[in-house]
């Protein structure tokens, strides 16, 4: 079967399906969530976009309660499954695109959208890929499911609601990070912070950011007292954009995903770091001390590299000081071998004699795969294949994905080697001839895990 020659005959449908998922800005969105579309209007319509696509093509198709979405094919009358872990929702915006972030605009090769690489492109890639398979009325001995979740940005509520009612599959990928392939993720931390006395103070407010897994693009901060000709000197100084309007001081930062959040401009931590002269606020005094220009927990001692997975890493995403709300949030990415007991000992006693709480807390554990397991050799395989590359090999990332659901999972591109990645940034795009490869990667590493019924 010339496969190369199916995809590359249908790349103006893939690209048209593409752009038009894309087009759907599905963010989350409480203000239009219903009990039937617990996640809001647009995440929902991304959903029903994609199981009404599949149906149109011939697949069995669930909706589950608007939390998921299962599309299946099979083949045979076996119980085992691969699963294919998608999700459906992206992040914000942000700031500074050169296209509209939700045109789907094609510049250069490439389309350009919030999305178009985390996570819309790789569903877009495993769906054409499956669905040439199914067209090929190729056998195969396993069924293989793409679940699409809806809330992976946020606290993984879709899967987790999929997985209260139907079996996951034991094996399987998700198409959530970069090729050859992923096989260990860093364990994730999250804490909003609160402070225990607001005094009164120079600060009247700090806000900026929006998610937890973004590094905080920009921030603006209330001053009852004109410090601008300071406020201007630390910008120049510190070559950062940013502009004062009568009270309202304002810096313009970077945004990054926060597994790497040393890509990005904190403008928040930036903030903090100016007004630390000026303020009261032992909030304010904690997050420059601690955070501003050290993501690894240098300064309070918690910092650890391991020598696979790299650094621990935090992220502080969410501000919002005030004398009515006080929260901060962290994001934080752990290697498989760090001391949690330490971290947990010396953190809560840094922060409570810096007079700061933990309203919330999450923790999700490390995932590993051995590099030497066959799930590992045969998706590795697909992709040397295709691309003819042998010097990149299966790596690890600071990063969180769905392949965590699965009891035997790894994160499988659709990032390739060299590639600049722009997710949860400005500009995110996707190379349309790294689309189509990607789906040949697929259908190769699909027909592996799912084994022919000869």
């Amino acid at each position: 079967m010339n496969f190369k020659k199916i995809v590359y005959e249908n790349e103006d449908k893939i690209i048209q399906t593409f752009q038009e998922l894309l087009r759907i800005p599905s963010v989350l969105d409480y203000s239009s969530a219903t009990p039937e579309m617990p996640f809001g209007k647009n995440i929902n319509e991304a959903l029903v976009y994609m199981l009404n696509l599949a149906k149109k093509d011939g697949f069995d198709v669930k909706n589950v309660d608007g939390y998921a979405g299962e599309i299946s094919y099979k083949t045979s009358n076996v119980k085992d499954a691969v699963g294919l872990l998608c999700h459906l929702d992206v992040v914000p915006a942000g700031n500074n695109w050169t296209y509209p972030p939700f045109e789907a605009r094609i510049a250069d090769g490439k389309v350009f959208a919030r999305g178009a690489s985390d996570d819309k492109g790789p569903t877009i890639a495993s769906y054409f890929a499956l669905k040439f398979i199914k067209d090929a009325n190729i056998k195969l001995k396993k069924e293989v499911k793409i679940i699409l979740g809806t809330d992976e940005e946020t606290d993984w509520r879709g899967l987790g609601y999929y997985v209260k009612k139907y079996s996951m599959p034991e094996i399987g990928f998700a198409p959530d990070a970069s090729f050859p392939l992923v096989y260990g993720e860093k364990g994730r931390m999250s804490f909003d912070l609160s402070f225990e006395r607001f005094t009164d103070d120079v600060v009247e407010s700090i806000r900026g950011g929006e998610r937890y897994n973004v590094v905080m693009d920009e921030v603006e901060a209330i001053l009852k007292v004109n410090l601008e000709f300071e406020f201007m000197s630390y910008l120049k100084e510190k070559d950062l954009k940013g502009y004062v309007e009568n009270n309202k001081y304002v810096i313009q930062g970077l945004a990054a995903h926060a597994m790497e959040p040393e890509k990005g401009i904190n403008a928040g931590l930036h903030m903090c770091n100016f007004l630390k002269k000026y303020t009261n606020n032992s909030l304010i005094q904690f997050l420059a001390t601690y955070f501003y220009n050290d993501s690894n927990f240098a300064n309070m001692g918690l910092n650890y590299t391991d020598y696979e997975m790299g650094p621990i890493t935090v992220n502080v995403g969410i501000m919002d000081i005030s004398v009515n709300d006080v929260r901060v949030t962290l994001d934080i990415r752990f290697p498989v071998r760090y001391d949690v007991d330490k971290f947990n000992q010396v953190f809560q006693d840094t922060l409570a004699k810096n007079y700061v709480i933990v309203r919330e807390q999450t923790f999700k554990a490390p995932h590993y795969v051995s590099p030497n397991d066959q799930l590992v050799k045969s998706l590795y395989e697909a992709y040397v294949k295709n691309t003819g590359d042998i010097i990149n090999k299966p790596f690890t990332i600071g990063g969180g994905t769905y392949a965590g659901f699965l009891k035997k999972g790894v994160a499988y591109g659709m990032g390739f080697p060299g590639e600049i990645e722009l997710a949860h940034q400005k500009d995110e795009n996707v190379l349309i001839k790294n689309l189509l490869n990607s789906i040949l990667i697929y259908i190769d590493a699909i027909i592996a895990l799912g084994e022919l019924d000869a």
